[in-house]
């Protein structure tokens, strides 16, 4: 049996991955924060279709609440074999004009429930082996983005996180890797300004935004045994952008 907990799974690219990976066989634990019909929903889709799913709901940016959330998936359904740490914010801002909150509320929830989530799984891919980590940053995080400095710097953490954990886990034959998508049709890029729209769409050569579903399809491919000897990479999925 293969248990994957996705975080912020109940929208855009995290409900599409959730759909995907049970699609594909994986018992799909589903956290949540704040959506909680949202999240229902994604695992009664998936349960009618005949998949395994359960919604779970704590603030990744504590790390007890992390710890007792893993702790729960395992409980309710069964040793967890990759974790998806897709959970983010993003408050678009002049990072002159960056609170220290705004800035602390970034770094927590993109970077450091990425980390404790990590730090609550690791534990168990080393002893179960043959594990599966994959961190959803974002081409911001490459290119730089303006209005993106807090969450661009928080979505970069994750590449040192990735290149460390991905030796440390390497011995398990566990894999560590990351995907950084372009703009996603999603929630998140729904209220982009037509005129900011326009002038993102130029720099893609592809010409388009991506759909959930390109990114959760190359998620499940990095999940697979066919990606067994990719350990410590980024995958940019941003239609040439990068």
């Amino acid at each position: 049996m293969k248990t994957v907990l996705i975080t912020g799974a109940s929208r855009g690219i995290g409900r599409s991955m959730a759909a995907e990976l049970a699609r594909d066989g994986w018992i799909v634990a589903v956290h949540y924060h704040c959506h909680a019909d949202e999240a229902a929903t994604v695992a009664e889709t998936i349960r009618a279709a005949g998949g395994v799913a359960e919604t779970f709901c704590a603030d990744i940016s504590d790390a007890a609440q992390t710890d007792a959330l893993v702790k729960e998936v395992e409980k309710r359904l069964s040793p967890l074999t990759a974790l998806v740490a897709n959970a983010g914010i993003l408050k678009p801002q002049f990072a002159a004009f960056t609170s220290p909150a705004d800035w602390q509320q970034h770094i927590a929830t993109n970077l450091s429930g990425a980390f404790f989530a990590t730090r609550a799984v690791a534990r168990l891919l080393l002893r179960h082996r043959n594990g599966r980590i994959v961190y959803i940053s974002s081409s911001a995080a490459l290119t730089g983005e303006p209005l993106h400095a807090a969450y661009a710097a928080s979505k970069s953490g994750l590449f040192g996180l990735a290149k460390s954990t991905a030796r440390e886990l390497a011995a398990s034959g566990s894999t560590v890797n990351i995907v950084a998508p372009g703009p996603v049709e999603t929630d998140m890029t729904a209220d982009t300004p037509s005129d900011a729209k326009a002038k993102l769409l130029s720099r893609i050569p592809l010409g388009r935004y991506a759909q959930p579903v390109e990114i959760a399809r190359v998620v499940r491919f990095l999940l697979s045994r066919d990606a067994s000897y990719i350990t410590g990479q980024i995958l940019s999925v941003d239609g040439g952008m990068t």
